[in-house]
């Protein structure tokens, strides 16, 4: 039967014994034998009682498996729900609340803090580890080798994948089938990928950047992906010499530039090096060149909408910008005031449309009716400019955005929990580059008696993921205000805009 992702996909790759991945101890995984697996987990969530359109969640460890099994959800027709595996039981129970998942994959390791949570639930918890065991595994191990695939349409639902909200309330982004197909289909030819490509992959594969854009775009083109767990400078240094292309995030670049190891000599048979999730420094941009004679191609995308926009292959890569639209992209910037469009080189909201947007929020329709115009742009959020010839310059979030190390980060998820604390009156978060990680994550608290930031690391480990968590904390009698009351984040960024210079 027709399952309109895995058809234009993978399917054809069923009976190549052409090698697919090389992982890191170098054992090669033929596209046969990746199909395979795929087929026998998705007879597995079938057996389990995964029907088309239900969420399967999956909190895991990065693997060759983990891969297979968002393949195989696919194919099952069900519903594929990634999520950070380093959010903790506190935030996990708000994903199974909301999205209510038929099976719910973890590590063994977090079976116990798992199943407290999914005990008055219809969620079947299953575990796999990232060495390809677990309770999933052995029932995969007893499934053929073939599976039919579940009939889905390029509208239907392939992943759910949550986004936080400036409320502090998670968004689940719906993407279909024809969101990831279509964006897969224009990134392998944009940045021409073929079957001789060998792609250095490093990403974590819970978000999009490591698991659609990535994964998908070597599916497409047939490449082959070097899978590391994460990225570990020695690692990566051994693979670089194997491999023709990498994707990653500004982190990455910067740690190695640190390395006297890394020169042109080792990456001279490179043919492209790709980086998103967070803004590239301009600076990391010039000494990368400067060290080893290939430029960065930096593009934009989102959680709600993959890739939207692409410096190009052939052509200018301009530090500080995204590059134009990608096909069959349209992109605009809006002012905020009059909601028309700006004149080149003025600052206004960004807005995309195309294929690759997503259909809404799970469960959220009017909040999915005010992030679209009527004219079905979505608005993201986004303030940036437009060169005179469409090259995309992104200058701030609206919505106070944070990313840090790739990672979206919500101030006022913090604000909440921060307030809450003993001895604190208000808190205000905010992001300061970095030159590690983009941005870093800054606090500023009022009170009594506020707690300093090893306390406050202490108070937040078991509530938030550690990426979200405060690497500077600050302590004032008052928060500035303008007329209305509202905190005036932009006077706390100028003050605090060289708290992690070197």
């Amino acid at each position: 039967m027709d399952n309109y992702l895995y058809q234009h996909l993978i399917a054809r790759h069923e009976q190549s014994d052409n090698t697919f991945l090389l992982l890191e101890d170098d054992t090669t995984i033929s596209f046969r034998e990746f199909c395979q697996r795929i087929n026998q987990f998705a007879g597995s969530v079938s057996e389990l009682g995964v029907n088309p359109g239900d969420r399967v969640a999956v909190q895991v460890n990065k693997s060759w498996h983990a891969v297979a099994l968002y393949l195989g959800v696919i194919k099952a027709g069900g519903v594929f729900l990634p999520l950070n595996n380093a959010y903790t039981p506190a935030e996990i129970g708000y994903f199974i609340e909301n999205a209510t998942p038929s099976v719910f994959v973890c590590d063994d390791s977090a079976l116990s803090s798992i199943r407290e949570i999914t005990s008055n639930t219809n969620t079947t918890l299953l575990s796999l580890n990232a060495d390809g065991n677990g309770s999933l595994t052995k029932l995969a191990d007893d499934h053929s080798l073939e599976f039919d695939a579940v009939s889905r349409g390029e509208h239907d639902l392939a992943a759910i994948l949550y986004t936080s909200g400036t409320t502090g309330r998670s968004k689940g982004a719906m993407l279909s089938h024809g969101n990831l197909w279509s964006n897969a289909q224009v990134l392998t030819s944009a940045w021409e990928f073929t079957r001789q490509d060998v792609l250095l992959h490093a990403l974590p594969i819970f978000h999009t950047h490591g698991l659609f854009v990535a994964t998908n775009t070597c599916l497409v083109s047939g490449a082959k992906m070097i899978l590391l767990p994460g990225f570990n400078i020695e690692q990566m240094l051994k693979k670089l010499p194997h491999a023709t292309s990498m994707m990653g995030v500004p982190t990455f670049y910067t740690r190695l530039l640190e390395d006297s190891r890394f020169n042109a000599d080792l990456v001279n048979h490179m043919r492209l090096f790709i980086s998103g999730s967070a803004p590239l420094l301009a600076e990391t941009h010039i000494e990368f060149e400067q060290r080893t004679g290939h430029r960065i191609l930096e593009r934009y995308g989102m959680t709600e909408t993959n890739m939207n926009t692409s410096n190009p292959l052939h052509g200018d890569r301009r530090p500080g910008t995204v590059g134009p639209a990608l096909p069959g992209v349209s992109i605009r910037v809006i002012s905020t005031d009059t909601k028309q469009p700006v004149a080149a080189g003025e600052i206004g909201s960004i807005q995309v449309k195309g294929p690759n947007v997503f259909s809404g929020y799970w469960k959220m329709p009017e909040k999915t009716a005010e992030e679209f115009t009527e004219d079905g742009f979505f608005i993201t959020g986004d303030l940036g400019m437009l060169s005179e010839d469409h090259y995309l310059s992104i200058v701030g979030r609206s919505k106070d955005l944070i990313i840090s190390g790739g990672y979206n980060i919500y101030p006022k998820e913090l604000e909440l929990i921060l307030d809450d604390l003993p001895g604190v009156g208000e808190s205000a978060v905010i992001g300061i580059p970095h030159p590690d990680f983009g941005e870093g994550v800054v606090a500023v608290l009022t009170g009594d008696n506020p707690p300093d930031e090893n306390q406050i690391r202490s108070l937040l480990k078991d509530q938030v993921a550690r990426f979200k968590q405060p690497k500077r904390v600050f302590h004032v009698e008052a928060l500035p205000r303008n007329a209305m009351g509202k905190v005036q984040k932009n006077i706390l960024r100028q003050q605090y805009a060289h708290c992690f210079a070197a």
